[in-house]
């Protein structure tokens, strides 16, 4: 196929996508309403067995896209807006958490990805465990699961941008 006829097919097929899902009704949580439909994620992993960030790779994969409403993982708190948590927090990473959090300017959100940053899950009362992200900075929103599918990630990023 010579390049003229891939750049007529191409031009015949146009722009292929499935339309976004109808907005989230809930309200945008803590500071997304000033964040303006813009969201710099910072990731902090405090001791997860990396079922979340498997999920949060695919939600940020060309198939979920989340990068499409707004959500963008940075490398640096200093750029971000938000922390995202994965999780239960352990004694090593709960000072780097804290400073993690502080490094993000305000305003900024917290979010806590999977059951065990949200209560611990089944790691709670284990000796190198401090417990949730709760437990160590304010959590301001919440995605339920173990792991939460790339859909309910997209889902909450998606009701924090108000995309």
């Amino acid at each position: 196929m010579s390049w003229r006829s891939l750049a007529g097919l191409i031009r015949r097929t146009g722009t292929v996508a499935e339309p976004a899902p109808p907005l989230p009704e809930a309200e945008p949580a803590g500071a997304a309403g000033v964040l303006g439909g813009s969201l710099q994620i910072r990731h902090v992993d405090a001791g997860s067995c990396n079922g979340c960030e498997i999920e949060l790779g695919a939600a940020f994969g060309p198939v979920y896209d989340a990068e499409r409403y707004g959500a963008r993982l940075v490398a640096s708190p200093r750029h971000a807006d938000a922390v995202l948590v994965t999780g239960a927090v352990t004694r090593n990473m709960a000072e780097p958490l804290r400073l993690t959090v502080r490094a993000t300017p305000e305003p900024r959100l917290v979010i806590a990805m999977g059951d065990c940053a949200r209560g611990c899950g089944p790691f709670r009362d284990g000796y190198g465990v401090v417990g949730g992200a709760d437990d160590v900075v304010p959590v301001d929103a919440e995605i339920p699961g173990c792991p939460p599918e790339p859909a309910a990630v997209v889902e909450a990023l998606r009701r924090v941008t108000g995309r």
